[in-house]
């Protein structure tokens, strides 16, 4: 529209002799000025729907069996301090043992992530206009950095207790005390400063940032992605 106008008063002043450049410049400029807070406010809207679609996408996804279980980027493995040790056991055929404490980890983080919906309906809810566009203006994963500044501390005070609980009823304390009794004999283990319920909250939280940039990215690149009126006007813009 904005392009129309331009166009338009353009074109009646090249059939007249009363309109300068300066003239016309300042007229698009009043123009544009005239219709900015309308255009921010569809900016917000389309912002923090585009955001509640793809938090509920990145959390419904981790929320599922097998959700960072099966999924490689967020895959949550075993800590660096017992990798060496986990890579041994398998070669010495005893690698159930690590797949069993992996996947109690993973199905830790699982039963998290679907707490996060909750909190992150809140940031957006208390997103201002002048956030709205400088995210929609921002790098393909503005939003998500947005998003851990104002939730991380949040998610991670309600994603630790749960953590804490699900390991306990998956049996990953058990599945990590076979591990390290299995890996103990490799002399590679070193559980100095672990703490399985910090390890698993913050992986589990990095997954699930990493999920929302990618729905963040979906939308802004891929039309298909934009599954409302309002997604289209603002990120096809």
């Amino acid at each position: 529209m904005r392009r129309f106008f331009a166009l338009l008063v353009a074109a009646l002043c090249a059939s007249s002799t009363g309109c300068s450049s300066d003239w016309v410049k300042q007229q698009v400029d009043e123009y544009r000025k005239r219709g900015q807070e309308l255009d921010s406010q569809t900016i917000a809207a389309g912002l923090k729907q585009a955001l509640e679609i793809g938090s509920e996408r990145a959390a419904g996804t981790l929320g599922k069996v097998d959700g960072y279980l099966k999924n490689p980027p967020v895959h949550i493995p075993v800590p660096d301090q017992l990798q060496r040790a986990e890579g041994l056991l398998r070669k010495l055929g005893a690698g159930k043992y690590a797949d069993q404490f992996v996947t109690s980890l993973n199905r830790a983080a699982e039963a998290a992530a679907p707490k996060a919906k909750p909190i992150f309906v809140e940031v957006i809810r208390n997103m201002t206009i002048e956030d709205a566009v400088g995210i929609l203006r921002g790098g393909d994963d503005a939003a998500t950095q947005y998003f851990r500044h104002h939730s991380q501390d949040r998610l991670t005070a309600i994603f630790r207790p749960v953590v804490a609980r699900t390991t306990n009823d998956v049996g990953a304390t058990a599945y990590y005390k076979r591990f390290v009794e299995k890996a103990t004999s490799t002399g590679l283990v070193d559980t100095r400063g672990l703490d399985l319920d910090d390890y698993v909250t913050r992986k589990a939280l990095d997954g699930l940032f990493y999920m929302l940039a990618q729905e963040e990215r979906r939308i802004r690149q891929d039309p298909i992605a934009r599954t409302t009126e309002l997604l289209r006007q603002v990120f096809g813009s």
